[in-house]
């Protein structure tokens, strides 16, 4: 085969209790981009950690530019040319943007090595910004970019590496649609230099602006390869799950209960100006809104967890005032925020601790923990929720996202709560640990559990909802019926000044 530079044969890799890969094969060529696809936990990123040099694998074969190499240490993958941009960031907030894009490789003096010839360095990173056409002073430092710009900062430190290959994770996860673009530009213009691609990403629309190939793993293994223009959403996603979704949004249809939530006003300065909403038991209420729209200010401040100005919010018809989170709990409101490992999970706890973190007090008595009741629970919501786990004793942090996000949700069934506020519940999981959440979010339906979904994903929003808001400057700007939504409607009203 011409102008293949990667070529990974029958690879495996186990860690302790879990079999990663599982003889997996994978294809890149020059100045093509694969999608690599598939679940959390399929192993994708075991391969790159593999292929980057930051693990060694157990087996198999892997040949860069057709010889043999046996990738040992991040500085071997480096020198050959292979090189990762993980979709958290791997900068130097204090230092600056030509200090981190040539970060141990900076000009030194030839005499003195120990001196950084700060005229060279500062040339040699613009060049590399005017590749990525980045307009930003070399000298800034990191910490004063956007994410798209560190994430384009990223990417130059890349190619200033003179890669041949360029591993990207999930690299669109946190930039708006415009800088999606932007990124995408670039990645065709990187195509054209001969760089070969691996692309790593849960969403599938964005893959015929750029993909050449796809690759699909399921549970450690190699599944299948397809080019393509001659393939379909519906059988990438059949291919990465194992089976047919007739339904890829399964909403149930549920009668509408009591009225659970009403706020009558809510404002805090500058960010949120909320008039007459209402959130009924046993239904799912969509919230729209483009980024900076105040939809995570909206459910925080219901939450208790920022201070308002003015409030006139009622439970179950009875006025409160919640002014922190424990108060909210007591009230019966569950909150999972946009960022589960930040705000949502102890990521060095195991999964039981995580499940229980809620309902301490119902399993201690006078400061002692009934550690058989503790387990009993933790086994039942990962019984229930099918989380992926070799036991309860698992350390969170070692899940996949899908997986993590199942832990948060057992963590909030426990407390069996009546109101329950679901930030970007399906953000960077895939497609069948969606479908999952989306079952969760139908049974706590059907058990009338009053429903706030936020999220950016349109199709999700419409698919899923019964009512959808949108949100606009920290206000709604309209109120639609799930059979009278479409995507261009949401859109308008959340761009809409009306």
């Amino acid at each position: 085969m011409e102008n293949i530079i990667l070529k990974v044969e029958g690879v495996s890799k186990s860690f302790p209790g879990v079999k990663a890969l599982d003889k997996v094969n994978l294809e890149l060529r020059s100045g093509e981009v694969v999608a690599l696809l598939g679940e959390n936990g399929a192993g994708k990123s075991t391969l790159m950690k593999i292929l980057s040099g930051v693990h060694k694998k157990d087996q198999g074969k892997i040949f860069f530019e057709g010889k043999e190499v046996n990738l040992g240490d991040p500085k071997e993958s480096q020198n050959l040319g292979i090189n990762i941009i993980y979709q958290e960031f791997n900068l130097f907030p204090d230092l600056t943007v030509a200090e981190n894009i040539f970060i141990t490789r900076e000009p030194r003096n030839k005499i003195f090595n120990f001196i950084v010839k700060d005229k060279k360095l500062i040339e040699e990173a613009q060049k590399m910004l005017d590749m990525v056409h980045l307009n930003i002073d070399p000298t800034t430092k990191v910490s004063e970019l956007s994410v798209a710009q560190q994430q384009m900062v990223e990417i130059a430190k890349v190619l200033s590496m003179n890669s041949k290959i360029v591993i990207m994770d999930e690299p669109t996860a946190a930039l708006t649609d415009e800088e999606v673009q932007e990124l995408f530009r670039v990645i065709n213009e990187l195509k054209k230099q001969g760089k070969g691609i691996i692309y790593i990403s849960h969403r599938l629309e964005e893959l015929e602006f750029i993909a050449d190939r796809c690759t699909i793993f399921r549970d450690g293994k190699y599944i299948d390869s397809f080019i393509y223009k001659d393939t379909t959403i519906d059988k990438l996603i059949t291919s990465m799950v194992g089976r047919d979704l007739d339904q890829q949004f399964p909403r149930v249809e549920v009668p509408r209960g009591k009225l659970a939530l009403e706020v009558r006003k809510l404002k805090e300065e500058k960010k949120l100006d909320i008039k007459d909403f209402n959130l009924y038991e046993g239904e799912i209420l969509g919230i729209y809104g483009l980024m900076g729209s105040g939809r995570t200010e909206f459910a925080r401040a219901i939450f208790g967890a920022d201070k308002v100005k003015e409030e006139d919010i009622y439970i179950y018809g009875k006025k409160t005032n919640i002014k922190n989170p424990e108060e909210a709990v007591k009230q019966g409101i569950g909150y999972i925020t946009e960022d589960r490992k930040k705000d949502g999970l102890a990521l060095g706890l195991s999964v039981e601790h995580n499940i229980n973190l809620s309902m301490l007090d119902e399993f201690s008595r006078f400061s002692v923990m009934n550690d058989k009741s503790a387990n009993e629970n933790a086994e039942k919501y990962v019984k229930d929720l099918r989380i992926k786990v070799p036991s309860i004793d698992q350390l969170t942090k070692n899940l996949s996202g899908g997986n993590q996000q199942k832990v948060v949700l057992g963590k909030w069934l426990g407390k069996n709560v009546k109101i329950l506020i679901l930030d970007e519940p399906t953000r960077g999981i895939d497609v069948g640990a969606k479908i999952e959440v989306y079952e969760v979010m139908n049974r706590l339906k059907k058990e009338g559990v009053a429903i706030i979904m936020i999220s950016s994903e349109l199709p999700e929003v419409i698919g899923m909802s019964d009512r959808i808001m949108v949100m606009r400057d920290g206000k709604f700007t309209g109120k639609i019926n799930r059979q009278d939504a479409t995507e261009e409607k949401l859109l308008s009203y959340a761009v809409s000044r009306k």
